[in-house]
């Protein structure tokens, strides 16, 4: 099998972790929460390619001479670009902001933090794929091949599952990612040899609105809009929306809830963005959500919320 640019990475499953997740058959990494990329080294040049097939060389040029520490002629890394905070853990919202959001002009790497990229596999050397060797074989390769440097490391893989999911819970990182430790790479295929356990953290955020539904949800309402407390007053900072985790019960009762408590006062300072603002209903102070999301993100934003209940109703 020839491998050439683009290739299509292999994808985790998600999932929890093995039953008996320290019987040699798995091995264990960090979840990184950046941008995956495959890196395609050759003798003329490095070539960075996202998840997508797209080329992104300029993006991480960081990357561009990660060919000096590479002991072979050719090579292709597979891994995620993410960017480490002052504080010393990754940061997607950093990595957001490294290269722009939309509508936004990428800001200068100096500005957000350090880049690195963690390389966690190998599909070829030297013009040959190693896309057929098993994970461990292949993790043993790319320990002989890539040197660390500035932005790019190897990072350790892992025998105790359940010892690792404490330690990244602990450290507010995303989470693990379990690995047959016989798997091959199998491009362009979302695998159960590979799963991605992630951490999720539970809150309880004041209701402040919420936008209109359309489609199904034309009768009830399409998110709820959340904050967090300033100064225990009865003002709230946006703090982005919910609209996933609802059942057809849990849309019809919320809804009910909103309504006797609509009001023409947004409760948020300063109002949320004019595309959210425009299609909002507010409602009084009371209302409060119980979401599981997996971070704030650095704007103090909820991400990847999802909804569990109403907490109460005073």
């Amino acid at each position: 099998m020839t491998l050439t640019f683009p290739i299509a990475p292999m994808k985790a499953t998600l999932g929890s972790l093995p039953e008996d997740p320290d019987d040699g058959r798995w091995a264990y990494e960090i979840k990184w929460d950046g941008h995956r990329a495959l890196v395609h080294v050759d003798s003329e040049r490095v070539r960075v390619q996202s998840g997508g097939g797209h080329d992104v060389s300029e993006r991480w040029n960081e990357l561009l001479t990660i060919g000096d520490s590479i002991n072979a002629s050719s090579a292709v890394l597979d891994g995620e670009v993410v960017v480490f905070g002052a504080d010393g853990r990754p940061s997607f919202d950093l990595v957001q902001r490294r290269h722009g959001r939309p509508g936004t002009s990428p800001a200068t790497p100096d500005a957000v933090g350090r880049l690195s990229f963690q390389v966690f596999d190998v599909l070829a050397v030297d013009d040959t794929p190693t896309t057929g060797l098993s994970y461990l074989d292949r993790r043993r390769l790319l320990g002989q091949l890539l040197e660390t440097g500035a932005h790019w490391s190897v990072p350790e893989a892992h025998d105790d599952g359940a010892a690792l999911v404490a330690a990244t819970a602990e450290l507010g990182l995303e989470g693990v990612m379990a690995k047959r430790a016989d798997s091959i790479y199998r491009v362009g295929v979302r695998s159960a040899d590979w799963l991605k356990i992630k951490h999720r953290r539970i809150v309880e955020l004041p209701i402040g609105g919420f936008t209109a539904g359309s489609g199904a949800r034309s009768a009830t309402f399409g998110a709820l809009l959340l904050g967090t407390s300033i100064d225990g007053s009865d003002a709230l900072r946006f703090a982005g929306g919910v609209g996933s985790g609802f059942d057809d019960e849990s849309l019809r009762s919320v809804a009910a809830a909103l309504i006797e408590r609509t009001t023409d006062t947004c409760p948020f300072d300063p109002p949320p963005p004019r595309s959210i603002a425009r299609d909002a209903t507010w409602i009084e102070p009371g209302m409060t959500a119980q979401v599981e999301i997996a971070e704030f993100t650095n704007d103090g934003h909820v991400r990847h919320a999802v909804f569990r209940s109403l907490v109460d109703l005073s």
